[in-house]
């Protein structure tokens, strides 16, 4: 008779009082500290009314676990400089609890509601897929019981379908069919974890999805193979019963020399192309916005236009560097630009303001990670007040309609509804012969938003 496999056991050997911040305390709504002070809100009071709103319905900011709990400060061209004193720094499940804790005790301190993982940030992967999966119950559960505790809710859950080799030409886009199954196998293990967890969104990155060298690429049948996998994944999420929002995150390249999730407009397109677009939104990263050399907010101005931004990455990057940095964001420019479309539109939910940031390698200490935090969310604070100030005073919104003036009436009003016919525009063009020069007064609108910031 063959011998029973041993029942797992859960262990936990961590100490579920211990502190891991010592000596630091929760973060104070303080606008008249000094400027040495670092460990404080000057502008982020989360109860504030800001058109109606408090400032934390508005941002919904989110901690991302990878970057800040299983970032090590390792770069292309450098190991590790960042040692947690809770880390060991092994795979083991004890390591993976005593870091979720710390977590957690973080979120807490910080003040923010909401978190966003990865599965593999979460918990390791096993010998069999069947061990990876239990690993992760083992730290799923654990999450639960420290969200209940702690009210932090989960903005959205993810899959790493690129760092393990097996995704080395891509996960959904590989030109091996097993591994595309692999990938939905590991999806539809995630959907589950999202659902009970109560994730308000689920987030889909291509990291490998694209190509290195179109001379083995057929990429008419990759984008096919991509559909078909979302369709997989709308069919299981709406058979779990899964209510969270479906995300999909541009990036231009890297790791890839081309990503199929380009910008914000070869994304939409995609979806249009395959009839997705009902059921997907954007997860908008303005560092990838400016690597497909765009200005910083513009996949988040061309989503939010056409109804399809969901949620954004907060960080940014070092344009003159051209490679994913991931910094906290810190340009008050920028986050006013943002945060005017997110007013815009009524808000984000049931997305949010996700920190997909990382401490600098020579940022060590653990004070520096709530810094990073601090500064970054009082950022956008003013970028939201600055943003407020500007649609409510309304001279930005009427200079640019004045611009657009002869769209709203006469024959300009019929050629926008789609009412008129070339053999109009042209009886309009011989009354009236060639258009006058009409200035776009570029400056003067860079004025306007500079006198609010």
């Amino acid at each position: 008779m063959a011998q029973a496999t041993p029942k797992r056991q859960k262990t936990d050997n961590v100490n579920r009082d211990s502190e891991f911040f010592t000596g630091i305390g929760p973060v104070e709504y303080r606008p008249d500290a000094e400027p040495s002070e670092s460990l404080v809100f000057r502008h982020y009071n989360a109860n504030q009314e800001v058109l109606g709103r408090t400032m934390e319905d508005w941002l919904r900011f989110s901690v991302c676990y990878w970057h800040s709990f299983r970032g090590v400060g390792s770069d292309p061209f450098g190991g590790p400089t960042i040692k947690r004193p809770w880390d060991d720094g092994s795979d083991s499940l004890d390591n993976a609890k005593r870091r979720l804790r710390a977590a957690f005790e973080f979120f807490s301190k910080l003040g923010n509601k909401y978190w966003t993982f990865h599965d593999r940030d979460l918990a390791p992967e096993g010998l069999t897929f069947a061990e990876t999966n239990a690993n992760l119950d083992e730290l799923v559960d654990l999450a639960a019981e420290l969200m209940k505790k702690t009210g932090v809710k989960l903005l959205w859950a993810t899959c790493n379908l690129f760092a393990h080799p097996r995704f080395m030409h891509g996960a959904a886009t590989s030109c091996d069919a097993h591994v595309t199954m692999y990938a939905a196998a590991q999806v539809k293990k995630g959907l589950e974890v999202a659902k009970r967890l109560g994730a308000e969104n689920f987030v889909f990155w291509g990291g490998r999805e694209g190509y290195h060298s179109l001379l083995n690429t057929d990429v008419k049948a990759e984008l096919d193979h991509l559909a078909a996998f979302y369709r997989m994944v709308i069919a299981y999420k709406e058979k779990i019963g899964f209510r969270g929002q479906l995300l999909i995150e541009p990036k231009p390249k890297e790791p890839t020399r081309h990503q199929y999730d380009y910008d914000a407009q070869t994304v939409m397109a995609f979806l249009h192309q395959y009839g997705l677009s009902s059921h997907f939104k954007l997860n908008i990263e303005p560092n990838h916005t400016t690597l497909a050399g765009h200005p910083y907010e513009h996949d988040v101005v061309f989503s939010s236009a056409f109804g399809m931004l969901g949620s954004i990455d907060a960080n940014t990057g070092s344009p003159d560097l051209g490679w994913d940095t991931d910094q906290f964001p810190m340009d008050i420019r920028s986050c006013t630009m943002v945060m005017k479309t997110v007013l815009e539109q009524g808000g984000l939910a049931p997305g949010g303001l996700n920190f997909d940031a990382k401490v600098r390698r020579e940022s060590t200490d653990l004070k520096d990670l709530f810094v990073a935090h601090t500064s970054a969310m009082d950022t956008f604070a003013r970028g939201l007040k600055n943003a407020a100030r500007i649609i409510s005073d309304g001279v930005l919104t009427k200079s640019i309609n004045a611009r657009y003036l002869s769209w709203t009436s006469g024959l300009g009003a019929r050629v926008a509804a789609g009412e008129a016919t070339l053999e109009e525009c042209e009886k309009a063009v011989m009354q009236r012969g060639d258009p006058k020069p009409k200035s776009g007064r570029q400056e003067y609108f860079e004025a306007i938003v500079n006198y609010y910031i």
